[in-house]
């Protein structure tokens, strides 16, 4: 049996169906701690409408999200129950970084001793999206990069 599912998985056709069905349904919970969460709540009204590429509409359940977006300035008090978050989540999962913040500390890195200088120290980012605060369009351009990602994926 073991070796029928091995073929399965390797033949190229289930790896492309698989991870298609997986860019299609991407369940997004969100960490938010900063101003990128008007840019974020911008991207998901009808102007861009990221449901049309997979990205649905984040409820907040971790049993159902497989992608972490972290937006903002996350502190040390934080960083454990960002972990907690990440932990939690069902296999597979992606996290996506927003902002100057949550990449590298932004405004808050130089001069305080309780903000991390990257959640990279946390969990593990699939992909940065860059800016203070990114605009709805580097977001969706962050979405369309973790869907390529996905897509390019070895099913495990």
């Amino acid at each position: 049996m073991k070796y029928v599912i091995y073929k399965l998985k390797n033949l190229s056709l289930i790896k492309y169906i698989i991870n298609w069905g997986r860019i299609c349904s991407m369940w997004p919970v969100h960490l938010t701690t900063a101003c990128c969460s008007v840019e974020f709540a911008a991207l998901s009204g009808p102007r861009y409408d990221p449901e049309r590429f997979g990205w649905l509409a984040a409820v907040g359940s971790l049993r159902q999200s497989d992608v972490l977006l972290i937006e903002g300035t996350v502190t040390a008090k934080m960083a454990q129950r960002v972990r907690l978050i990440y932990d939690q989540m069902p296999e597979p999962k992606w996290v996506i970084a927003m902002g100057a913040c949550a990449i590298s500390g932004g405004l808050y890195a130089k001069d305080s001793y309780n903000v991390i200088q990257g959640i990279d120290d946390i969990v593990p980012v699939d992909v940065y999206i860059p800016g203070c605060p990114p605009r709805p369009e580097t977001l969706f351009q962050g979405i369309l990069m973790l869907r390529d990602k996905i897509m390019n994926e070895v099913i495990r």
